[in-house]
This record gives C-alpha cells, sequence and structure tokens, in this order.
C-alpha cells in the first residue's frame, strides 16, 4: 500500500512531550512518572497504559462549585506513548517554573502530575467570556500543554512597557504579573459589549514576564440561545453568552 499519508506516521523523540504535529501532542511515559490530560482528549495509544479519572481534592471541588473553575483531568500512567489533541486546536508546551501559570482552564490540554493547580480570583468586577472572574494557578515544577485558536502571540510585559489584550483573546500570562481589568471603551458605552468601537474589557499587565494572546476571540456561536434577563442581554450571569453555551466548540 502506498500512500502521501505515510508521511504523517509517528514522530521519533526521546523526550517525555513532543508534537506530532502542531495539533496533536505525544507524550511517552516509562511507569515512574504519571501525566494528567484533559478528559476525553486521548484520540490514540501504544503500548501498556491505563486512563483513570483523576481525584480532585475538597478544596478543589468547592472552588469548582463556588467559581466554576477547575480541571476536569484523567491520569494516564503505564509505559507507552499517548497522543492527546482537543478540537484541532493548536498546541504549545510551557515549563512552569518559579513564577507560576495563570490560565483559564478551558486552554490546559495536559501537565506533569507533580505540579499544583488552584482556582484563584482575578481582578474583573464581571465575568467576561474569555478571561473571567476566576482562573486557575499552577505552581511547580513541570511542562504544561496549552491550547489556541491559531498561533499565537507571546507578549513580552516589562516595568517599561505595560501590555494590554483584549480579554476574549487572552489564554495566560506568568502569575507574577499583576493584572486590571478595564474597558477600553467610555463610562456611557461600557454596558454595551464592545460598545461602539467593537472593543470591550481589556486586561492590562504590568510588572515582569509574559501574556499569551490568541488570534481568536471567544464569542457565542451564530443563532446561540441567550438566556432571560437584563444582565444576560448583556452577555453577564449563568444566563448569558458565556453561561449557557459552555461546551461549544468556541469555548473548549
Amino acid at each position: 500500500m502506498q500512500s502521501p499519508l505515510f508521511g504523517y506516521t509517528e514522530v521519533q523523540s526521546q523526550d517525555r512531550y513532543a508534537l506530532q504535529n502542531p495539533r496533536l501532542l505525544r507524550v511517552s511515559l516509562t511507569g515512574h512518572e504519571d501525566v494528567l490530560a484533559r478528559k476525553g482528549s486521548m484520540v490514540a495509544y501504544q503500548g501498556m497504559l491505563e486512563f483513570d479519572g483523576e481525584y480532585q481534592t475538597s478544596q478543589q471541588r468547592n472552588a469548582r462549585r463556588r467559581t466554576g473553575e477547575g480541571l476536569d483531568l484523567m491520569r494516564c500512567s503505564g509505559q507507552g506513548t499517548v497522543y492527546l489533541a482537543n478540537l484541532a486546536q493548536h498546541v504549545h508546551l510551557v515549563d512552569v517554573e518559579r513564577d507560576g501559570l495563570t490560565v483559564d482552564s478551558a486552554y490546559v490540554l495536559a501537565l506533569d502530575s507533580q505540579l499544583h493547580w488552584e482556582v484563584i480570583a482575578v481582578d474583573s468586577q464581571f465575568g467576561v467570556s474569555g478571561s473571567g472572574k476566576y482562573n486557575l494557578n499552577i505552581t511547580g515544577q513541570g511542562k504544561v500543554a496549552l491550547m489556541t485558536s491559531g498561533q499565537p502571540l507571546m507578549m513580552r510585559v516589562s516595568p517599561d512597557a505595560y501590555s494590554n489584550a483584549d480579554a476574549d483573546a487572552v489564554v495566560a500570562w506568568s502569575s507574577s504579573l499583576r493584572v486590571q481589568m478595564q474597558a477600553q471603551t467610555s463610562a456611557s458605552q461600557v454596558w454595551r459589549r464592545r460598545g461602539n468601537t467593537g472593543e470591550g474589557w481589556e486586561l492590562s499587565f504590568m510588572g515582569q514576564g509574559y501574556a499569551l494572546v490568541q488570534p481568536s476571540e471567544l464569542l457565542p456561536p451564530q443563532n446561540a440561545v441567550i438566556g432571560q434577563g437584563l444582565r444576560a442581554q448583556y452577555g453577564m450571569g449563568p444566563n448569558g453568552a458565556a453561561g449557557q453555551n459552555q461546551g461549544n466548540i468556541f469555548s473548549n
């Protein structure tokens, strides 16, 4: 049998994490260290591997109930190779060091099992569809695989150069950064999403570190059903666009 498809055979790498292609992650397991992956993200595997639901502490469960933010993970263990992907999104590997990483849980594909994560509050008066009032703070020493819709922009933030990004496009940032939520529109326009400029809530980053931005704003799908009530008409609250359309392709 012959086909150009044979050009897409397995990547040969000695690294624990490697990209099979820009949208598919390859993780090698030796039986010593497990990897935590997004539930349902396994597309193929080779070898003797097992997949189990990951236990969450009572603190993590309470935070999930209170904020809606958290990680639904499975534990991959054994000896072999597992391939992970989610909706053909671009995959990026990040080394988490002392500064830590703050990220929306929707953009996490996998992480080393020794890393610790907790829900933290972000300086946001209202939850918006991209980066809401709560995100995840990942700390420890290890790797995290993030996902973006398209090739992202990594912005360097320094005390001499503050950086701003649309809150709907921000994926993650260094936990050492100070973050403020602000509206680009005037006060009379702030309650109308994006006002008459096409822009709305944005995040302002200050300090020393990095901010990752994707070239796609997190918006509800066409013909999305919006719930009743005043807050819902502005996209806020559980009946707004974000709350009513969890799990669609725009929010995974």
